[in-house]
């Protein structure tokens, strides 16, 4: 069996340092592994638009961001396969076939499914089943588990790189896969999960301390962000409210400086940029016991993050001047991602015997019947 990969992101703002720790990088780690046959990696539109409906531009704008943060990153459109999911219309044939194998019941159990209705402000007092009936949460939005299980096994992918809050969505494909595959013959790809290795790289908060980065609460730092941008970011950074003077000991845990420096800083870092530490743990243990400030800290992190940004700045400058080239590359990722969804959605057709028109025992059979 081949091993395929299918990722993505929603067009709904440039990409962070988040996205970055949290799927980019390992992305291209992965691209140019060479242990994978294909890699499919979706702008998701559609999903865009499930909390989105009234401002399509939102996500029209965006579509050219979220590609040239891809590019930027390393993404290799002749190694990876970029495409839109709305240009892929295949993707919503099978959520419809798909919807018919989960309850209401079971979408309402879902408990990435409740966080994300309550985090959108869809859901009062956490109350995912009584929101439906007060609140109308779209139905798009609500069923959005099920159009992921038909992207993933529209192109049989058989990894899916997420992070961890990610695992219910997950399961619940492989629910649909399992239900499929029992109803009506072996047709589907059962996905496999890969988390982060990093656990740093688990969930990145923003820089004020809050557990999800957001561009509304305004505590990103964008991929595409200027040296300028990120040192003002850093500079402003949530550390320990009570580590007031440098002689104070300090908290580590909390701490976002340390968890940006857990998941980017190296130990070769230390030795450019700050020879006073071995390395990171040297580094908290003087912060731990008192004596050092958070300047210094803040510093060294805006070294190590400029290090990983500059080229990306670069690559981005590039493609930026070449808006056309990468309309073209998405144009091209499409096609060849709507042919691979095609043949799955014939099989899954097939499969459910409604493949009439192709189908010429039964009209052979039937047409004997009625001459009888």
């Amino acid at each position: 069996m081949k091993k395929i990969i299918l990722t993505g992101d929603r067009p709904t703002g440039k990409l962070h340092l988040g996205h970055f720790v949290g799927s980019l990088s390992n992305r291209v780690e992965l691209q140019n592994s060479g242990e994978y046959d294909d890699i499919y990696i979706m702008i998701a539109d559609a999903q865009a638009l499930t909390d989105n409906a009234d401002n399509p531009d939102k996500v029209r704008e965006n579509i050219i961001e979220v590609a040239l943060d891809y590019l930027s990153c390393g993404i290799d459109p002749e190694k990876s396969t970029i495409f839109i999911q709305s240009y892929v219309s295949e993707l919503t044939e099978l959520a419809f076939y798909y919807m018919n194998l989960v309850t209401v019941q079971r979408l309402q159990r879902n408990p990435t499914v409740k966080a994300e209705i309550q985090l959108r402000g869809f859901a009062e007092n956490g109350e995912a089943e009584d929101n439906l009936q007060r609140k109308g949460t779209p139905v798009g939005f609500f069923t959005y588990p099920i159009s992921q299980a038909s992207d993933i096994t529209a192109f049989r992918a058989t990894t899916v790189p997420v992070g961890a809050d990610q695992e219910p969505m997950l399961e619940q494909t492989r629910e649909i896969v399992h239900k499929f595959n029992a109803t009506y013959g072996p047709t589907l790809v059962e996905p496999e999960i890969m988390l982060p290795k990093n656990s740093a790289c688990m969930r990145l908060p923003g820089t004020d301390g809050k557990a999800k980065m957001s561009k509304s609460l305004g505590n990103c730092i964008y991929l595409s962000d200027s040296a300028a941008d990120v040192k003002k970011k850093v500079m402003s950074m949530y550390t320990d409210p009570d580590h007031l003077r440098i002689e104070d000991p300090g908290k580590v845990e909390g701490n976002c400086v340390f968890t940006y420096l857990d998941a980017f800083s190296r130990p070769e870092h230390f030795a450019k940029y700050c020879p006073d530490y071995e390395n990171l743990e040297a580094m908290k243990e003087h912060y731990r016991r008192g004596g050092l400030g958070d300047v210094k800290c803040k510093k060294l992190l805006i070294a190590v993050l400029e290090e990983l940004l500059a080229p990306i700045r670069e690559r981005r400058s590039y493609y930026e001047q070449h808006i056309e080239d990468v309309y073209e590359i998405l144009k091209r990722g499409s096609d060849r991602a709507r042919a691979t969804a095609a043949a799955t959605l014939e099989d899954v057709r097939r499969a459910m015997r409604i493949n009439y028109f192709e189908d010429s025992e039964l009209i052979a059979r039937q047409a004997e019947q009625f001459r009888k």
